[in-house]
């Protein structure tokens, strides 16, 4: 290259940092974090108003305007929310009349009503396939089925089938179950089957026409709910990556081909690993129409009790 041909970095423009638009500034630093003894409510304003605490804080605010102008606040949850210890925490927010509904994966009703019958769930998958064992307990398969099939028969959906069973038998630990407590606190709780994907479904007594019907209800009962979510509702997804995402997508849809004004609303994911097209999908198309999305990634161990904690703290 010849000379006369070379660029000439004399004359790059510069402008003065004053005039620039900066992203981060000094107002969304973390506070004098930590600190001895400090209350959960300084410690909750110290933090980074930055990506993803900013961000939580954003939701925790959308869903106390929402709570405060009677607008529902719908959480869909996947069965790790429940394997994780967290039912009390749900539970305590739909006590807090915070949460309007609760919509659960097949997987998450089953974790749920095994935690109301006996206190405990999960198993060890690895050597339970190899055995031909996974998933085969007599109890859980024979009990749930029962209710499906008994509540289809009375028009009932799979959450609210499986919820009055837990109370109506008694079970030793329905404090802890979403089902019963949705049903005590007059909260629906829907579960959303996909046929051939929960333990339950492998039981000789399983009836694969109650369980579409079951969960059809259900859809019916969640779409209803996602009706009435427009000019400021929100829908918070939980650990559920594919099923939760389509059945709302599902949901909203047919609220707006029936004309329901479902605008201007909050959406956020939370998930240990991002799921690209999961993330698009719920944080992003579902909003363009108006209202915000939000992606949050983390443990949910973490990230619910916090969410929990802030929206109460200052409501």
């Amino acid at each position: 290259m010849k000379k006369d041909e070379t660029i000439n970095f004399n004359k790059i423009r510069t402008y003065p940092i004053r005039e620039r638009d900066s992203t981060v500034k000094i107002d969304n630093f973390a506070g004098k974090l930590p600190a001895k003894g400090a209350s959960f409510r300084s410690f909750w304003e110290g933090l980074p108003d930055i990506m993803s605490t900013g961000d939580l804080k954003k939701v925790a605010g959308s869903i106390i305007k929402a709570h405060k102008r009677n607008k529902p606040v719908i959480f869909c949850l996947g069965a790790h929310v429940i394997k994780n210890g967290l039912n009390p925490v749900v539970i305590s927010l739909m006590e807090k009349g915070i949460i309007t509904a609760i919509a659960l994966n097949g997987a998450g009703g089953i974790h749920d009503f095994e935690t109301a019958f006996i206190g405990a769930t999960g198993e060890d998958v690895a050597s339970g396939v190899e055995n031909g064992i996974f998933g085969m307990v007599e109890e859980t398969g024979r009990m749930m089925n029962e209710a499906i099939i008994s509540g289809v028969r009375q028009g009932l959906g799979a959450g609210r089938a499986l919820g009055e069973k837990i109370l109506r038998d008694g079970f030793k630990f329905r404090e802890y179950s979403i089902l019963s407590s949705g049903i005590e606190l007059g909260i629906p709780v829907t579960i959303h089957i996909a046929i051939g994907a929960d333990t339950i479904h492998q039981h000789p007594c399983c009836d694969g026409g109650s369980l579409g019907e079951a969960s059809y209800i259900d859809f019916q009962t969640f779409t209803t709910g996602v009706s009435k979510i427009g000019n400021g509702g929100v829908m918070v997804n939980f650990g559920s990556a594919v099923i939760m995402p389509e059945i709302f997508l599902k949901a909203l849809t047919i609220s707006r081909n029936l004309g329901f004004p479902v605008k201007n609303f909050t959406v956020a994911d939370f998930e240990i690993i991002p799921q690209s097209g999961v993330v698009s999908t719920i944080t992003q198309r579902l909003t363009s129409l108006g209202g915000r999305g939000y992606f949050i990634r983390g443990d949910h161990e973490l990230m619910m009790p916090l969410l929990a904690q802030a929206v109460i703290e200052n409501l």
